[in-house]
């Protein structure tokens, strides 16, 4: 299968106007109507956004990157600055570095020795931050924590790229402030929801990243179409995405299905049929420890074949087995 470069992703650009679109009802008339629907709504178009903001950092859904981002600019999600996303997220791309505590930024493993030190209390939250309902309540608020912390020290040493992330990121959020103080529903309704919609997408990154020797097989499939794929725009299929990262959203499924043992074989086979099981597994019980278990983590020689780091971007891309053509 191969993609066709396109100057205007329209499935992408569609579901950008239907986001916002639910996202200005949920803040006026439905208030009106349930603030209780309301708040699960607005978390739902918060949600849905920030996986288009995922979508936009890979360059979609214009050829100009520019006019892509200026979809992103207001700050409906109010935590995360775009940019700050953009940076740590394209990190994470390259995939010998995954589920390192110090070279992947989204990792939610600790070096052990750095897990030794810790207090208790700091290592019950931890533990139960292991566990999709400890991750969906709490997690937002340590990732939040830790991006703060990270970047307040950054910009002490005078990190200029943090300084402007934020810099941009203070007027896209205003100008969420500003709709509010028209809207119907209040600033504390508000940041709830958009709490809700962070959590949420912590259902998807739960257990996207395992520990495992190999780069190859430390990503995973999970084969659901369903509400939360949409949700996700198909990240479900993380180990497609992570091959080609350049591919967008609605084009994963019929690439994963249309090669199924080629990819399970890439990734030895870490696959869930739906999130059910995972709910049903998980979601009282870690899946994996806080110290990480194989450490430290095997970087090199862990690709079977070549990654080519294209432009600027930082992003690795794996060409192999001819199954798909480089989006210039």
């Amino acid at each position: 299968m191969q993609t066709q470069s396109r100057a205007i992703e329209w499935p992408t650009l569609a579901l950008f106007v239907a986001t916002y679109a639910l996202w200005a009802g949920a803040t006026t008339a439905l208030w009106t109507l349930s603030p209780p629907l309301a708040i699960v709504v607005a978390a739902l178009a918060i949600g849905q956004f920030s996986s288009l903001t995922h979508e936009v950092l890979h360059g979609h859904p214009f050829r100009n990157q520019t006019l892509s981002e200026a979809l992103v600019f207001p700050g409906l999600t109010i935590f995360v600055p775009y940019l700050r996303f953009k940076d740590l997220h394209l990190q994470h791309h390259f995939d010998p570095a995954l589920t390192d505590p110090y070279d992947d930024p989204e990792s939610n493993y600790l070096d052990p020795a750095v897990w030794a030190r810790l207090p208790g209390p700091l290592k019950a939250l931890l533990r139960f931050n292991n566990t999709l309902f400890g991750r969906m309540l709490v997690g937002p608020a340590i990732s939040t924590w830790a991006l703060v912390k990270g970047d307040l020290a950054a910009m002490g040493r005078g990190d200029r790229r943090v300084w402007l992330a934020w810099g941009l990121h203070l007027p896209g959020v205003a100008l969420v402030v500003a709709w509010l103080s028209w809207a119907a529903m209040p600033a504390w309704a508000y940041l709830l929801a958009a709490y809700l919609g962070w959590s949420l997408l912590k259902i998807r990154t739960y257990l996207e990243h395992r520990a495992h020797q190999a780069a190859r097989a430390r990503t995973v499939i999970i084969e659901s179409r369903g509400p939360l794929s949409l949700l996700f725009l198909n990240n479900n299929f993380h180990v497609v995405h992570h091959m080609h990262p350049n591919v967008p959203w609605y084009q994963l499924p019929a690439l994963y299905f249309g090669n199924r043992e080629h990819y399970l074989r890439r990734n030895d086979s870490y696959r869930y049929a739906s999130y059910v099981p995972i709910f049903r597994q998980f979601l009282f019980r870690a899946k994996d420890p806080v110290p990480h278990p194989i450490f430290p983590v095997e970087k090199g020689g862990a690709l079977d074949q070549p990654a080519e780091l294209r432009g600027g971007a930082g992003i690795v891309e794996e060409r192999h087995a001819g199954l798909i053509a480089a989006r210039h």
